[in-house]
């Protein structure tokens, strides 16, 4: 999962937008389903908390001109990059791009940087805004209406503000281990992770608190039993301490996420997570929820009473994973399946 930095280069194709965003005309469409037009916006934002911002917002899309458009979002730490391409790996090549589930040849493909993923925007960021901020992309990309919204942990819960907030623009929402509200126990995970990282910055150890927190993320996004299968070996001691199997995989995880990332930002999104608020009765845009057993973060409990909730058409569908909350990057044909019977009425 790639994030774009304030600094990074755009290819000739982007468009750089320094004077309102209203100033904005329609982006030509690119070459080929295979290349992507990436975009960088100015935005004056009405945020639900921090007030009136100017932001910036950074997308691509790509697909076929007279394709149907579909929003995919995933987690704070994916970005616009979805599909893989001659740039790199997108976050989730497994089911976006040619013959996947979401057909980049059939659709137009749309994602964003989430405000917020730069490090730039040190203030409390809704979901409701990255709701509010794609549908000001959507006005300036001359886009009425979407066929789908595809979401999942963190995008779920911005498809569902987008729905609550534009379903007038909006055909169908996939919903994947995101709910309208935080769990409890969950914030509270977060909440001690977002301490850690602080605790770090406070002795000028950004780095190292960064990767202790994502440790601590991933022991929340995987499965008692994943671990069980992965690393069920005794500890070894190790000079004057013993270790456990998992330590190395823990680290290596923390480091990786630590190179590229920084604090400001993790911050600012996990605590976008528990700002989430939605009233499901305000949502009437046909709704797939996608739910995993033994997701620790989100409980089947806590997306069986959104689709109870839900203003409008809606169906859940509960799929069993060792990956727990990260089943939707790691259990490819069983997210395949749902998608494309969700997105099939509106292909």
């Amino acid at each position: 999962m790639s994030l774009s930095s304030p600094q990074a280069d755009l290819p000739a194709e982007a468009v750089r937008v320094a004077a309102p965003a209203s100033a904005i005309g329609p982006i030509a469409a690119p070459t080929s389903s295979l290349t992507a037009r990436r975009f960088l916006l100015a935005l004056d934002l009405p945020m639900r908390h921090a007030g009136p911002r100017r932001v910036r917002v950074r997308g691509e899309w790509r697909g076929p001109a007279d394709a149907p458009w579909v929003v995919v979002a995933g987690g704070i730490s994916a970005g616009a990059r979805v599909a893989s391409d001659a740039r790199g790996e997108g976050w989730w090549p497994a089911q976006v791009g040619l013959g996947r589930a979401i057909d980049t040849d059939r659709r137009r493909v749309l994602a964003i940087d989430w405000l917020g993923a730069d490090g730039d925007l040190d203030q409390p960021i809704d979901p409701a805004d990255q709701a509010d901020a794609l549908a000001a992309v959507l006005d300036h990309l001359e886009v009425p209406r979407l066929s789908a919204f595809v979401g999942a942990s963190y995008g779920a819960m911005v498809g569902l503000q987008f729905a609550a907030r534009h379903g007038d623009r909006l055909d169908r929402l996939v919903a994947i281990s995101g709910a309208h509200r935080p769990h409890p126990y969950a914030s509270a995970w977060r909440a001690l992770q977002r301490q850690v990282v602080a605790l770090g910055r406070g002795e000028g150890q950004v780095s190292r608190g960064l990767a202790l927190a994502r440790q601590w993320a991933m022991l929340s996004y995987r499965t008692p039993e994943e671990f069980a299968e992965r690393f069920d070996t005794p500890a070894v001691v190790d000079g004057e301490r013993a270790r456990v199997a998992a330590e190395d995989y823990l680290a290596h995880c923390g480091q990786a996420y630590a190179a590229r990332w920084c604090s400001t930002a993790f911050l600012r999104l996990s605590e976008s997570i528990d700002l989430q608020q939605v009233d499901p009765s305000r949502i009437t845009t046909p709704t797939t929820v996608v739910a995993i057993a033994e997701d620790r973060l989100v409980p089947l409990s806590d997306l069986q009473a959104l689709v109870e909730s839900l203003g409008g058409p809606a169906r859940l569908r509960v799929l069993r994973s060792r990956y727990g909350h990260d089943a939707f990057l790691k259990e490819d044909s069983a997210i395949t399946r749902v998608l494309r019977e969700s997105l099939e009425v509106v292909a």
